[in-house]
């Protein structure tokens, strides 16, 4: 790996990253290397190519800790201790999974859900949406950000998760219209909702040992593992789902590509008929919902 100096000026320090990742095989050596390097620097991405004489000065160390952190396989995310979901920023910490581009497909399969009930009956009121497990809070705040007039609540059992999805949703300017509880699942919620959504830990655990570094060591365990069937989390939204939603109401879950038989028949014990089950971009299911 490349010594990083701080008499280094900022392009060679930015062709000596691109070299060390592109070494390193990782997907995209060139955007990552200028992440960091801005990163390291404070500055804009945009500004190093302007900038590109200047020396690196006390930036130095800094990009070193970095690129070490980066090939160890800490994922850039939590380097740069942000990610983008559906096209919002959002914070991490150690307590949130680093919320993944797939799970924009639950986003879609609701508001497709929500447009064509609109279209149905217009002029209905303001939608509560529930969110559990809510982690950074991407789920819903996203739906919020496009649902103008919705109201929802997010639920973590990690206290910290919760606060940062609090502080993730004063970011994205819908902190007046979110509320977010620490509490495991549904269990001590009362009222009814219109939409139910989670993205819950579906891992068997003994598969956990078996991901890739990136997510096996760095994403929360609390956020992965789903028991020893993948099933936990299912059985335990399942449970409540017939207090909590409204009577034509949507329930969105994220699943495993293998897990759509298991899930859908839980939730037909739940007195839900035909579940249907939508697939990602990369055509694995990914989504099963259905409508109370």
């Amino acid at each position: 790996m490349s010594d990083f100096s701080e008499s280094l000026s900022r392009g060679e320090a930015l062709r000596r990253l691109r070299l060390t990742l592109r070494a390193a095989d990782f997907a995209m050596p060139d955007l990552e290397a200028r992440l960091l390097l801005a990163h390291a620097l404070g500055v804009d991405r945009h500004a190093i190519q302007r900038d590109s004489h200047l020396t690196l000065g006390a930036a130095a160390s800094r990009l070193q800790a970095l690129v070490e952190r980066r090939l160890r396989q800490e994922p850039l995310a939590r380097i740069l201790g942000e990610a983008e979901f559906w096209g919002l920023p959002f914070r991490l910490n150690a307590a949130t999974l680093d919320p993944r581009a797939d799970t924009e497909t639950l986003v879609e399969v609701v508001l497709q859900d929500v447009r064509q009930s609109a279209a149905r009956s217009p002029g209905g009121g303001p939608l509560r949406i529930l969110d559990l497990g809510t982690g950074s809070g991407a789920i819903l705040i996203a739906l919020l950000h496009e649902l103008r007039h919705a109201f929802g609540v997010g639920v973590d059992r990690d206290p910290a998760a919760a606060r940062m999805a609090r502080a993730n949703a004063e970011r994205n300017g819908v902190g007046a219209r979110a509320a977010f509880l620490c509490g495991s699942w549904a269990q001590a919620l009362h009222g009814r909702f219109d939409i139910i959504v989670s993205n819950p830990p579906y891992i068997e655990t003994p598969e956990i040992l078996h991901l890739s570094r990136e997510v096996r060591d760095f994403d929360p365990a609390l956020a992965l593992d789903g028991g020893g069937d993948g099933l936990d989390a299912y059985r335990a939204i399942a449970a409540d789902l017939p207090r909590l939603l409204a009577p034509g109401g949507l329930v969105a879950l994220e699943i495993g590509y293998l897990q759509a038989p298991a899930v859908k028949t839980l939730l037909e014990a739940a007195g839900f008929r035909a579940p249907a089950v939508h697939q990602d971009l990369g055509g694995h299911n990914r989504v099963i919902w259905a409508k109370g």
